[in-house]
């Protein structure tokens, strides 16, 4: 009998990952970057920005109860990860693009949980920006979770678009046969 893990180390590695890149720099950013600056890494366009985000996703909810908000953005990931996880297992290994996107939201979303659980909110550096226009600060979970969900969209679209077992078998389509063979078109 193969073991649950045979094929899905590679995706578990991804995850686990995606979870150390993103506490290693937020172990950097709470060591090096100070709350009250940000450092230039790309004149008008990058910053490293040292926020804690009570929120969620670009700050939803930031101004909800705090006792409220904190159960919420703690219980629902925490549950969303045992989701993913029963799915990526369930999931044959062999759809790589799909578990190595799940092992990505995954790692993500184990990432902010952490914060959610030491802090009670997400530390975020990320300042992307133009002139006055400012994305909400983010961090590496959230990267990994973004870059996760947009090859899941993308999995989902290319295996829509493969051909059905059949066809591609070359079987013909049901139906009546066509007509019109040598030996209907010779005789008249």
């Amino acid at each position: 009998m193969r073991s649950p893990l045979a094929g899905r180390l590679p995706y578990l590695g991804l995850a686990l990952l995606a979870l150390a890149l993103d506490r290693g720099t937020k172990i950097l950013v709470e060591a090096h970057l100070d709350r009250s600056r940000s450092v230039e890494v790309i004149p008008g366009f990058f910053d490293l920005t040292y926020v804690r985000n009570p929120g969620g996703v670009f700050g939803i909810l930031r101004n909800l109860d705090e006792g409220i908000r904190s159960a919420l953005f703690t219980i629902f990931p925490a549950i969303a990860i045992v989701f993913i996880a029963a799915y990526a297992a369930h999931l044959p290994a062999s759809r790589k693009l799909a578990q190595a996107s799940l092992a990505l939201i995954l790692g993500g979303a184990a990432g902010n949980l952490v914060d959610r659980l030491r802090y009670g909110q997400v530390i975020d550096f990320l300042d992307v920006y133009w002139r006055d226009y400012h994305w909400p600060a983010f961090n590496l979970a959230d990267s990994a979770i973004c870059i996760g969900v947009g090859m899941l969209i993308l999995e989902t679209v290319l295996a829509r678009e493969e051909p059905a077992p059949d066809a591609a078998a070359g079987a013909q389509p049901a139906g009546p046969a066509p007509r019109g063979g040598a030996s209907e078109r010779h005789s008249a």
